[in-house]
C-alpha cells in the first residue's frame, strides 16, 4: 500500500466528481445521516472565507473494462457532496455565512467565483490498497484518535443559532482568552474556549447555576432552531468582555484570570450593569447600573482578591478564598465568588 498527499483545486474535484472519474463507495461511508442544511451552509462559508477543512482520502485504481484511472472516496462524502450541490444550486447560505446569507452559488460576485474554484483541498490517494488494507489503515489511525469531549460533541450534533453565535463571539473576542492567559491553546483546540462563552450565556439567561454537560447541551438544542435572546446575551457578555478590555487590563497574571474566577468576573460585570436573574437574592448585591464604580478602586480591590488567593490567605477574604480554591463549576461557589467580585468592582477593598 502507498499513500501520496496531492493537493486538487474545487474545479478538478467538481469535474472528477461529475464527470464519474471520482465516485462515491458506501462500503467507506460512515453512519449518520445528511447534513442539515446549517451544516452544509456552514462548510461553504468555510471555504469562501478561504479556511483550510480536514484532508480527504481517495482510493485510486485502475478500473478494468476502461483502463482509466478511477478515485474512489474513501472519507470526505459529505463535504464534497455538499460542495457538488452547492455548484448545482441546490442550497441557499444560511444565517451562519454573514453576507452571503439567502445566496446561492450563482447569486455570488464572479470573484467570490474565482475564490471558490481555485480553493485546493488536502488530499490523501491511497494506491496498489485492498478493501481490508484500507480499512485497517483507518483503525490504526482512529486508534490516536482521542475521543471526543462534551463541547466538541455539542459542536457535532447543533449546528443551528446558539452554535453560530458561540462561533461568532468567539470570532469577535475570542483572542482574550488566550492573551490573557485564561485558557491554554490546548484547551482551545479542544473546545474550552466555546464551552466558556456557553457557560456565560446560560448565566445570563438562568443566573448564578452549576453547570454540568447536560445542561450546555439543553442550552444548545432549546436555541438551535431559533436564539430568542441573542441581543440580551449578546449585549451582556460583549459588554462585560468591553469593559474588562478597556478599563481592567491591570488584572491580567493575576489569578483573577483563573477560567473559573474570570467567569465569576464577568459575571459580577454583568450582574452589576444589568442583573442576573435571581443574582440579588444569593449574593445580596443590588445591581447599580454600572460595571464598576471606580476603575483604579475596582483594579487594585480585584487584585487583592487574587493575591489572597494565590496565597491562600485565609483572612479578610477567607469566604471567597475557599470559593475560589474549590468548586469551580458549582452554583453555591459561584455566587461567593460573584458577590465578593461585585463589592470588589464597586472599589470596596482598595486601600
Amino acid at each position: 500500500m502507498k499513500v501520496e498527499e496531492g493537493k486538487y483545486s474545487l474545479a478538478e474535484l467538481v469535474d472528477w466528481f461529475r464527470n464519474r472519474v471520482l465516485i462515491v463507495n458506501p462500503e467507506y461511508q460512515r453512519g449518520g445521516g445528511l447534513w442539515p442544511p446549517a451544516a452544509k451552509s456552514y462548510f461553504i462559508d468555510t471555504i469562501l472565507r478561504d479556511f483550510p477543512f480536514p484532508k480527504v482520502y481517495f482510493h485510486e485504481y485502475v478500473d478494468k473494462s476502461t483502463r482509466k484511472p478511477r478515485r474512489e472516496i474513501v472519507d470526505g462524502q459529505q463535504r464534497l457532496s455538499t460542495i457538488v450541490e452547492f455548484v448545482d444550486g441546490k442550497f441557499a447560505l444560511g444565517r451562519n455565512a454573514r453576507e452571503y446569507e439567502g445566496k446561492r452559488f450563482e447569486d455570488l460576485p464572479e470573484e467570490i467565483h474565482e475564490v471558490f474554484w481555485s480553493y485546493t483541498v488536502s488530499v490523501d490517494v491511497i494506491r496498489n490498497a485492498d478493501r481490508s488494507e484500507i480499512l485497517q489503515m483507518f483503525r490504526r489511525m482512529n486508534a490516536f484518535t482521542l475521543p471526543l469531549n462534551e463541547a466538541e460533541k455539542r459542536h457535532s450534533e447543533f449546528f443551528g443559532e446558539f452554535k453560530d453565535w458561540v462561533n461568532e463571539t468567539l470570532d469577535r473576542i475570542g483572542a482574550v482568552l488566550i492573551d490573557w492567559k485564561v485558557l491554554t491553546s490546548r484547551q482551545i483546540v479542544r473546545m474550552a474556549d466555546a464551552e466558556f462563552i456557553s457557560d456565560l450565556a446560560l448565566a445570563v439567561e438562568e443566573g448564578i447555576v452549576s453547570t454540568s454537560p447536560a445542561k450546555l447541551r439543553s442550552l444548545y438544542k432549546r436555541n438551535d432552531t431559533g436564539f430568542e435572546n441573542l441581543q440580551h446575551v449578546d449585549e451582556r457578555i460583549m459588554g462585560a468582555f468591553q469593559a474588562t478590555l478597556e478599563h481592567l487590563s491591570a488584572i491580567q497574571d493575576t489569578y483573577a484570570t483563573k477560567p473559573h474566577v474570570f467567569h465569576s468576573l464577568l459575571c459580577a460585570l454583568i450582574h452589576n450593569r444589568f442583573g442576573l436573574p435571581g443574582a440579588e437574592a444569593t449574593t445580596g448585591i443590588t445591581p447599580s447600573g454600572e460595571y464598576f464604580a471606580d476603575a483604579g478602586r475596582a483594579v487594585e480591590s480585584i487584585r487583592r482578591l487574587a493575591a489572597a488567593h494565590e496565597e491562600k490567605d485565609v483572612g479578610e477574604f477567607s469566604e471567597y478564598v475557599r470559593a475560589a480554591s474549590e468548586g469551580g463549576n458549582r452554583g453555591p461557589q459561584r455566587a461567593i465568588r460573584v458577590k465578593w467580585l461585585c463589592r470588589a468592582l464597586l472599589g470596596e477593598f482598595a486601600q
